[in-house]
Parts: C-alpha cells; structure tokens; sequence
C-alpha cells in the first residue's frame, strides 16, 4: 500500500512538473510578443510651446524645432502659445504648462525662457532664439548648462563685428542708428557689442528705443537725418514690426541692415547672419535627445547657430538708392 501511494505521489509530481514547464513555455513566447510590439509602439509627447511674439524668425525656430523632431521619429502633440509681448501673459503661459506636467517645455526667446524657467526646475526646458544665455541667468556656462535648461543661441560671437565692419568699409556711414527694445535683456547685451564693435571705427552710434511695437515706426522715423545707416539687431519688439522701418528706410535711401536672414528676405538690405529654421532645428535635436534617448539637460551644452553667412537682398537695394559693388559677389550670397 505505501508503496502504491508513493507511486501515485510520483506520477503527480511528474504531471504537475509537466504543466509548470508548459505554462512557462507559453508565457516566455506572449511576453515576447508583447515585448516586440512594445518596441515598434511610438510614445507620443506633449510639449508646450511658449513664444513671446509672432514673427518670421521666431515662427520659423518653431517649425525647425518641429521637423528635427519629425524627423528623429518622435510624435509629438504641441501646444502652442503665443504671449503677444506682455509679460504677465507670458508667465501665465509657463505656469499653466508645469501646472499641466508638460513633457518638455520649448521656449522660443529670451523672456520666454526665463519664464519657463522660473515655472519649473523639474520640467526638460530647451530653448532657441536666446542671445545671452549665462547673461540672462539661464544657464551656468555655456558648455556646462546645469539645471533643467539648454537650448541654442541666436547670437554667433562674429556676427555683429563682421557686421559692422562691412558697414564701415563699405559704406561712408558717419552715425549708425539703431532701434530696440530696452526692456529686453537680449537686446542690451547687443547693443552693448555694437558699440564694442563701433569703438574701433570712425563711426558713432544714435539711439531709438521702443517699449512696444506700436512705437517702432515713429522711433525710426527719429533716425531720419541723425543716421546714414540703419542697423536692427535681433529684437523681438523691433522684428515683429519691421515693415514700418522698411518703409523708412525705403523712403529715404537709408541702408537697412539686420540682424537675420529672415530680415533680409523680408526686405532688409543686408545680414551677417543665419536662418532661424537652423536654430530652431537644432534646438528640436536637443529635444529629441532628451524625450528619446534620456540625455539630461544638463548633460547638452548650448549650441551656437553653425551656419553663418552675408546675405544681400537687391531688391532691397534698388528700394534704398543702393549700388551693388562687384567685389561683393565676393562676400556674400544674393536674394531678389
């Protein structure tokens, strides 16, 4: 009899050895397959968008920021606001997208970082169309960002002096004006390399500020008779009402020059400079290292714009009572 049971208690003991191995076997291949379809599902993202104005520039760092991330096949659901130059808005805006727990924060200027940044210290914050970064406070040193915060800048540290050379050997400017927002840190700091640059010409430098873009045409319309030469640097305020300056300068065969690309084919003379898409592009493939790979942005240092160039509209020219030098087909790179 005990025998029996021992015999019987073996037999059990078998089949139930057989089941675990089988169930074992089957659950390995679902989990597979499960893992597999894991792999080929895309994440898709919620990133706020916040932008302090609307203009070409800055619109087209967006769609850059867009296609880079398109293109590192990232799906993304964008939420795009826009603050129309005030600062509470823009506040507002970041609050609301750490108060929504956001993915990633894009940052499209200068107040619009330091908005976002005073937002959260959690959130992945990339930014473009920044001048200063560490003079803004946004980020320790450019190569070694620390904190929740990188991006890319829209000041490349040749463009303004090679600027401002073309104009003095190419030009016989006595007094080049200058329009900006004084209010917006960026423009500061360009100012103040602006006239680094002019102190080792012959040249002088008038003044016009705006608090809004309503002032824009009235402050140049001030440079008539002061300035030879019209230079708007990358101010937001400036930019997003460029036209008025462009029929200023029209009407009065004052050379325009500006501080991107994206002005120049709006109907600026002349740029030493980059196209906004670039930077905007570079800024998205931060973002991508960031949601796809991990990277901390900490760990991504600030990039310069990397393509640089002097680009020179002809229409604009005529427009300004400007003859085109031959030597310059040397120089730059033209657009109608």
């Amino acid at each position: 009899m005990l025998e029996r049971i021992k015999s019987f208690k073996a037999i059990a003991a078998a089949g139930l050895m057989g089941t675990l191995l089988l169930s074992g076997c089957g659950s390995e291949s679902t989990n597979g397959d499960a893992g597999s379809s894991d792999k080929e599902k895309k994440e898709s993202f919620n990133i706020g968008v916040t932008q302090i104005v609307e203009h070409p520039s800055l619109d087209a760092a967006l769609e850059g920021f867009k296609k880079a991330l398109e293109d590192s096949g990232i799906e993304a659901g964008y939420d795009v606001q826009i603050a129309q130059g005030d600062q509470t808005n823009n506040q507002s805006i970041a609050n609301n997208f750490a108060g929504d727990g956001v993915d990633l924060i894009f940052a499209n200027s200068t107040p619009s970082a330091l908005s976002a940044l005073n937002a959260t210290k959690d959130i992945p914050i990339v930014f473009t169309s920044v001048t200063d970064p560490v003079g803004a406070q946004l980020v320790k040193s450019m190569d070694s960002p620390e904190g929740n915060i990188t991006g890319t800048t829209d000041t490349h540290p040749d463009a303004i002096p090679n600027l401002v050379k073309f104009i003095d050997e190419q030009f016989e400017a006595g007094t080049v004006g200058v329009i900006y927002n004084s209010g917006e840190q960026n423009s500061e700091v360009q100012i103040e390399k602006v006239k680094e640059a002019l102190s080792g010409t012959d040249m002088k430098l008038a003044e016009a500020t705006v608090s809004n873009s309503s002032e824009v045409k009235q402050a140049a319309e001030s440079l008539v008779g002061k300035a030879d030469a019209i230079y708007i640097i990358t101010d937001n305020t400036v930019v997003s009402a460029l036209e008025s300056v462009i029929q200023v300068s029209n009407d009065n065969d004052i050379p325009l020059f500006v501080g991107e690309l994206d002005s120049v084919k709006r109907g600026g003379f002349a740029a030493y400079g980059f196209d906004y898409e670039d930077i905007g592009y570079e800024a998205g493939e931060m973002a991508a290292k960031i949601l796809k790979d991990g990277k901390k942005p900490s760990e991504l240092p600030v990039q310069y714009p990397q393509n640089l160039k002097l680009v020179i509209n002809k229409k604009a020219a005529e427009e300004m009572g400007i003859d085109l030098k031959e030597e310059w087909s040397d120089l730059a790179e033209f657009v109608e």
